[in-house]
Parts: structure tokens; sequence; C-alpha cells
């Protein structure tokens, strides 16, 4: 009987939440001073220096444990074992139609205000007009 174990490759670690972080290659470069190409390489990585480990966790948000300790598997049983949504807002603090009523109310006003200021100009031509 063999039993395989995980290795413990950073470079996919860090590919992995970066792409859950849904920041891009790219960014993850620019905030690094480096290339597309290098973080491309850092992630085919299995090991990384500690000072670079440390500036790519603090560039993703997580500490440099985290990204050494990272699984999926762990990633997915936290998001399932959630059975409240304490941890997400979904309380409206706000009636929606009421802020749609507000706005309709605001768009009133100021195309009365507009169309005043038409009727205003159109009247001052007229008798500009008549006066000449």
């Amino acid at each position: 009987m063999t039993t395989t174990t995980k290795s413990n490759h950073i470079g996919r670690k860090i590919a992995r939440i970066r792409e859950l972080r849904g920041m891009k290659q790219e960014t993850l470069a620019e905030e690094l001073g480096i290339s597309q190409q290098s973080v491309s390489i850092l992630e085919k990585s299995e090991i990384l220096e500690d000072e670079k480990l440390e500036r790519v966790a603090k560039v993703l948000g997580v500490t440099k444990e985290a990204i050494q300790n990272f699984s999926e598997d762990s990633v997915f049983n936290y998001f399932n074992n959630f059975h409240d949504n304490s941890a997400f807002n979904t309380h409206c603090t706000f009636n929606p139609l009421d802020k749609l009523v507000e706005a309709y109310e605001e768009n009133k006003k100021l195309y009365e205000r507009l169309v005043q200021a038409e009727k205003d100009k159109n009247d001052f031509l007229k008798t500009f007009l008549q006066n000449k």
C-alpha cells in the first residue's frame, strides 16, 4: 500500500489565492514591481525564499503562513460551514423603491426648472423682438 502526499507547491498556492482574490497576473506583477512573465515563473516555482513570499503575501492581503498552509479543501469547508448569514450583509437598510421615487422627484424638479428657464428665455426674446 502506497500513500501519496500532496506537494506543498507554493507557486500553485499563490496562483490559486490570486485567482480567488480576482487578481490578474499583470496586477500582481505591477504591485511587486516585476514583469508578468516573472509572476508566471514564480507561480510555477515549488518553493520561494521567505523574503519574496512575504512580499507576495502582503500584495495578496494574506500572511506568509496563510499561503504556506493554503488548501483548496479548507477554503470550501470554510464557506460550506456557514449556517447563518451573519458574515454577509444581506439585510437591506433602505427601501429601493423609496430611493427610486426620490430620484424620480429630483429629476422631475430639475426638468420643471429647465422648462421654466426655456419659457423665460422665450418670453425675453419675444419682448426683445417686439421692442425693435
